[in-house]
């Protein structure tokens, strides 16, 4: 059985404290409902985990290693480790939320399935799952990402799905997720819609995270067999939606012990207009059928969002995410795109590993903490940077 944390779990109505809810069209009632009323009863069945945890182990390649990074360590002076989700097939952390929604979309009798995408690692995981179910699929993307992250889109395609791009608003996440929305709103009995972060309407944002939660599952085990203790003094992932991030923190939600850090995207600075650090320019508004933090204008306008990182490209962050920041529980932080791609290239470097631009803000965090030798930090490495060489090499001129 999945577990509940004691107290950041969501309630019965769907809120993370005043965060989350379902806010949709009409016509989407049902097949919300049905969800809500049947996936902790599908995903807590025995039949589902059996299935659910031999795809992950056999498919996506699951325990995903926790590495120990000496020489990232000897520059910080702290003792860092990687949790290598960059390392599951497809290569990010996506596919953990894909297989389980899709094993979801056959328990509910679906048979076609939408999705939305950024960096489009959420795409090709989406794309890849629905090849291994035989399910038809169709994934939204904004103009400008299918352009400059054009590998994932040739991946999608060859693994059969169809690819739409979103040429609204800035051509971003944000815009396909409205065509997506759209999308299930003319289909919605037949059609499973995959959302890839902890985002939308409940159960979506307790689903997803749940799907990731095993992220942090395996850090408990993994860092007692190499600390003999199974909680870091710090975790540390980015945050756009914010499904990465929910997966690493979610074990430890309860263990004050443990600072949670979350990295939002500052693109070119939070005071230049070109930012996608929500909390830090946010206010409470409902976005994609949840009540959270988003970027709006004063008479409620959503702002668009900018990130040389697509993934993060983002107005908003999921109900839980802005619970763990109204609370205090959550220690929220940003990067630039320049700090974020220096921090990219210096990884790349130091231990031969290079993460997604997304992931990257991550690591930039380390220049904003004051780290002492023995305490022990973990960074999600969420996701491989091979999708964005294109922007390393135009960025570094290499």
């Amino acid at each position: 059985m999945l577990k509940d944390t004691e107290h950041f779990a969501v309630d019965g109505n769907g809120y993370y404290g005043k965060f989350g809810g379902a806010y949709i069209p009409e016509m989407l009632y049902p097949n919300v409902q049905e969800l809500r009323e049947n996936y902790e009863r599908i995903m807590n069945s025995d039949g589902f985990q059996e299935q659910f945890r031999a795809l992950l182990k056999t498919y996506v390649g699951r325990p995903t290693p926790l590495y120990f990074a000496q020489r990232l360590s000897e520059k910080y002076g702290a003792k860092i480790y990687l949790k290598r989700e960059d390392l599951c097939h497809t290569g990010a952390h996506k596919v953990n939320n894909t297989i389980g929604q899709i094993l979801m979309a056959k328990a509910l009798g679906k048979k076609k399935i939408i999705a939305e995408t950024g960096a489009g690692q959420h795409g090709v995981a989406t794309a890849t799952v629905c090849a291994l179910m035989g399910m038809d699929c169709i994934v939204y993307m904004g103009k400008l990402d299918t352009e400059r992250q054009r590998p994932n889109v040739e991946r999608m395609k060859i693994l059969g799905a169809e690819v739409r791009p979103a040429t609204s608003g800035s051509q971003t996440l944000k815009d396909a997720t409205n065509e997506a929305m759209r999308a299930w709103i003319s289909d919605p009995v037949g059609t499973h819609y995959i959302i890839g972060s902890v985002v939308g309407p409940h159960p979506y944002p307790d689903m997803v995270a749940k799907f990731q939660s095993v992220i942090s599952e395996e850090i408990q085990s993994q860092l007692e067999e190499e600390e003999g203790r199974n909680a870091p003094d710090r975790v540390i992932a980015c945050v756009g939606g914010g499904s990465n991030a929910a997966g690493a923190f979610y074990h430890f939600l309860d263990n004050k012990s443990v600072e949670l850090i979350a990295v939002e995207a500052a693109g070119l600075g939070n005071t230049s207009g070109k930012s996608a650090a929500t909390t830090t320019l946010g206010k409470e508004g409902v976005l994609h059928g949840s009540r959270t933090l988003l970027m709006q204008t004063e008479d409620g306008q959503v702002v668009e969002p900018y990130s040389i990182s697509a993934g993060l490209d983002y107005p908003g962050i999921g109900p839980i995410h802005a619970h763990l920041f109204d609370s205090g529980r959550g220690t929220f932080l940003s990067a630039t795109d320049e700090e974020a791609m220096q921090a990219g290239i210096a990884l790349s470097r130091l231990e031969g590993i290079i993460p997604a631009i997304e992931t990257a803000h991550a690591f930039a965090a380390l220049d904003q903490l004051d780290l002492v030798n023995d305490e022990v930090v973990v960074i999600n490495l969420s996701g491989r940077g091979d999708k964005d060489l294109d922007t390393y090499i135009k960025w570094g001129k290499y």
